[in-house]
């Protein structure tokens, strides 16, 4: 590579220069994917009424794409950690526009499953090698890296209720299939992404002791079962977001066509606010945690949205918009930080890592829509928005995390001699 390619990219080292330019690929290859991802999730009233479906029907069809990202995520990770494919990326888009095609095409709800499960092995392969991507790109900055590629995809989820409220629902299922398209324009992006991924993979895959690792691949001041424990706790927190995120990607546009009697149209502007706060917040979270922390970045999102979380089932319409935006703002920019603190913990497995965090989140995002909607089958949809309103304060588990700042550990709350650095 030449001299000048190399100013151009920047080095995938730990103090080198932040590639912006493959950030900036790979978080536009995010935006089209989540676009593509979420007009299945807005064309949920089309689907619903064309198909005669209710409403655990309609989380069924979150729960395909979503379990199969969840179930093939981590193991995507975990093999490209020994076995790196440059070229996946573009495979994995490529599971996503056939999946496109399908859905525009689906006679029936039997289809309309089997085309989402499409899309969700596409954002298998995706999300991990894009996130080790964002991680080769970082020069060391790696909240800010994490969080320019996910602010991609939130933008683009943002994007498909617009997209939806525009073209699909005037024109009709079969408008689906054109989106195509952007997937094919995610492909040939992410081919010059996976030759520069292939260039600088020797680098990146050098032994995990270059990262300061220890040989058992674990966190070398924390002793294993804090690691765990750190992991489990993790864990929890993302079941809290995405739970709580399933109910407003899913059944906003229900909720408040039924509470404040909105067209479509109009609640899916109103679906769109709030995942654009989701955008914003995302974008935010990784730098922030760069700079105080990524603990105190975890702490503050997730029980930071309690109270807005709490307040939101009983305001009118105004209020409604304003505290789910507040809400979806600061619950988003946990996931940057939970990303890099997992990566931390342990060490050298960026795709294992990532895929499984990515895949927990799916599944717990499918999970909940699945879950949510035989609930409001049931108690009604009001009920879910009164009972997922108590999921933020699972934040305060985070207490329990050691803070991993340089030295912090030191002076952290888990004392013993074996949080003496080695």
């Amino acid at each position: 590579m030449n001299s000048e390619a190399k100013v151009a990219f920047g080095h995938e080292s730990g103090r080198g220069k932040t590639a912006f330019r493959v950030l900036g690929a790979i978080s536009f290859s995010h935006f089209l994917n989540d676009t593509m991802q979420s007009l299945i999730l807005a064309i949920y009233p089309l689907l619903k009424g064309k198909f005669e479906l209710n409403f655990a029907q309609v989380g069924l069809i979150t729960l395909s794409y979503q379990l199969t990202a969840s179930l093939l995520q981590p193991l995507v990770g975990l093999y490209t950690d020994h076995h790196p494919k440059p070229y996946s990326l573009a495979f994995g888009m490529g599971c996503t526009l056939t999946g496109l095609i399908a859905l525009g095409m689906a006679p029936s709800y039997g289809w309309v499953l089997f085309a989402a499960a499409l899309v969700g092995t596409g954002s298998s392969v995706f999300h991990p090698e894009s996130s080790r991507v964002a991680r080769m790109a970082s020069g060391g900055r790696h909240g800010l890296a994490q969080s320019f590629f996910q602010v991609g995809g939130n933008l683009g989820t943002a994007m498909g209720p617009l997209a939806a409220a525009w073209f699909v629902i005037p024109h009709g299922q079969g408008s689906v299939a054109w989106f195509s398209l952007a997937a094919f324009l995610a492909i040939l992006v992410l081919l010059q992404v996976g030759g520069w991924y292939s260039r600088h993979q020797k680098r990146v895959f050098a032994p995990s002791a270059a990262h300061g690792s220890s040989s058992r691949g674990l966190h070398p001041e924390l002793p294993a079962r804090k690691v765990v424990l750190s992991i489990v706790i993790l864990l929890v927190l993302v079941f809290s977001k995405y739970f709580y995120l399933a109910s407003i990607s899913s059944y906003f546009i229900f909720y408040l066509m039924h509470k404040f009697h909105l067209s479509v149209q109009s609640a899916q502007v109103h679906l769109f606010l709030f995942l654009f706060a989701v955008a914003s917040g995302t974008f935010f979270g990784g730098p922030i945690g760069d700079r105080i922390g990524r603990k105190r970045v975890i702490w503050i999102s997730i029980l930071g949205a309690a109270p807005f979380a709490l307040a939101l089932p009983y305001a009118n319409l105004t209020w409604t918009g304003i505290l789910a935006f507040i809400t979806g703002f600061i619950l988003a920019s946990a996931f940057s930080a939970i990303i890099v603190y997992a990566q931390e913990l342990i060490p050298g497995k960026v795709g294992t890592i990532s895929g499984f965090f990515f895949g927990f989140a799916f599944g717990m995002g499918g999970i909940g829509a699945a879950v949510l909607g035989k609930l409001a089958d049931r108690h009604g949809i009001i009920f879910v928005y009164h009972l997922c309103s108590y999921l933020p304060l699972l934040g305060m588990l985070t207490a329990f995390l050691p803070d991993l700042r340089h030295g912090a550990l030191r002076r952290d709350f888990f004392p013993g001699p074996r949080l003496k650095a080695r």
